[in-house]
């Protein structure tokens, strides 16, 4: 195994986005046809595909969590009901006993962040060393390089220098007081910088870095075809490449200028105009919403049940509710 692939899973985790990147590309025996991710995304409420003519896996992931709704419990209708039920209540913020678009968007939201808390908790106690309830920049960085830092090699596959400046670079920024430390907040920011405001800044910095080749400071068609397709031995371009050239230069390339800019590169990598959380609420809002008033009373979820849970709910729903009893 390759030395950059036998450093542990939660290394490779929080690592800069470009080591997984590497690891992606040398993990998939550099088929013609693979698709690459881009560099940084907002992470999605689901890997599934939204087809509700097929089944409602994507909703059922969205609404209770796209790690814990994999495997779900045998209950009855009747069971997933009564459980769904009081759920509902704790989405009922204002005690209003209807549930409003604001109130399943937040819903959501918070599932999401779940699983970036989750993983922050999975992995705290490797960082921090001293159990003071921060990880300072040493202890991150002894704790990722410390075989580097030891006895680096004189050849390499990995630039662990290069990727070391780089998450010392996202760590201070992630670091909103300047102290050098993170706590949970801040270190969710680190390993998540996609999806916190303040940190959009070096998620483009981190993208252009990794996708602009020439170093000019723009992503050109070129560039951005490269960052996720290559073309082994001659083999031909699938059709979705065709597209995206499209796209590029009907959508990405905005002032027609034959390259994306950093705001430009901001929008493809994070779009403002698009927030998953919000479609999905408007998406379960309209599927159940059966007098059309704009909010859904418990009743209408209850009949829609197999739209949020299935027949069944998954673990997630009960840690969700924390140890409030079913």
């Amino acid at each position: 195994m390759k030395a950059g692939a036998a450093r542990t899973q939660s290394d490779r985790m929080i690592r800069s986005v470009l080591i997984c990147w590497v690891l992606f590309i040398a993990s998939s025996g550099g088929k013609p046809t693979e698709r690459k991710t881009k560099v940084h995304q907002e992470e999605p409420l689901s890997q599934l595909q939204h087809d509700d003519d097929k089944n409602f896996d994507y909703d059922h992931e969205a609404f209770l969590g796209q790690d814990e709704a994999k495997t779900f419990d045998q209950l009855s209708p009747d069971e997933s009901k009564r459980r769904l039920s009081i759920i509902v209540d704790k989405i009922d913020s204002n005690k209003d006993d209807s549930v409003s678009e604001e109130e399943l968007k937040l819903w959501i939201k918070n599932v999401q962040n779940r699983h970036m808390f989750e993983n922050v908790e999975h992995q705290w106690n490797e960082f921090d060393l001293n159990k003071d309830g921060l990880i300072s920049w040493e202890e991150y960085r002894n704790v990722t390089y410390g075989s580097y830092l030891d006895g680096p090699l004189t050849e390499t596959e990995y630039n662990y220098t290069h990727m070391m400046a780089r998450d010392e670079r996202r760590f201070k920024v992630a670091d909103r007081n300047g102290d050098m430390s993170a706590d949970r907040q801040e270190f969710m920011a680190f390993l998540h910088p996609e999806n916190h405001d303040y940190m959009k800044d070096v998620v483009v910095q981190e993208t252009m870095e990794d996708i602009d080749k020439n170093g000019d400071g723009f992503i050109d068609l070129k560039e951005y075809i490269g960052d996720m397709f290559t073309a082994d031995n001659g083999a031909e371009e699938p059709e979705w490449v065709a597209t995206e050239r499209q796209q590029f230069s009907e959508f990405r390339d905005k002032n027609r200028d034959g390259k994306m800019d950093r705001e430009e590169t901001l929008d493809w990598i994070l779009p403002a105009d698009y927030d998953h959380a919000i479609a999905e609420a408007k998406h379960l809002l309209y599927e159940s919403d059966t007098n059309k008033d704009g909010k859904l009373t418990k009743e209408e979820i209850l009949t829609k049940f197999d739209l949020f849970v299935g027949s069944q709910v998954t673990n997630y729903g009960e840690a969700l509710l924390r140890h409030d009893e079913f």
